[in-house]
């Protein structure tokens, strides 16, 4: 999961709190996008990798693992208007990705992880 958006919305603190859900650190503030074959991989830049910025406490240092499949793009600039969304997505290294809209989500941090974990019913699909 890539989380996008101006200075301030969150990013860290998002991927911090999903740290603490038992998520894995790819990379704060900058990240790497390739492809590998068809899919996307995010992996942190050389500089900061291991780092993660704690507003008003300063750079943590954190275990972070290798390059990963993007699956979502979070943008935290962005409110959803639904309560159950319809599947939006975005273009990144010309693929489509699926994206969603965090601004203002209640729970994001734990919504997120269960979303990496179990997925989600697309709308489109009946559920029985």
């Amino acid at each position: 999961m890539l989380a996008i958006g101006a200075s301030g919305t969150g990013k860290s603190g998002l991927i911090l709190q999903m740290m603490a859900y038992g998520a894995e650190l790819v990379a704060d503030d900058r990240v790497t996008l390739e492809m590998r074959g068809d899919q996307i991989f995010a992996s942190a830049v050389p500089q900061i990798r291991g780092l993660i910025e704690a507003r008003h406490i300063g750079l943590l240092m954190a275990r972070t693992t290798g390059a990963v499949p993007l699956d979502y793009v979070v943008d935290l600039d962005q409110s959803e208007p639904k309560r159950l969304p319809e599947q939006v997505t975005v273009q990144v290294l010309r693929q489509t990705v699926p994206l969603l809209r965090g601004a203002g989500v209640p729970n994001l941090a734990a919504a997120l992880m269960q979303l990496l974990r179990d997925g989600r019913v697309n709308p489109e699909w009946p559920t029985t």
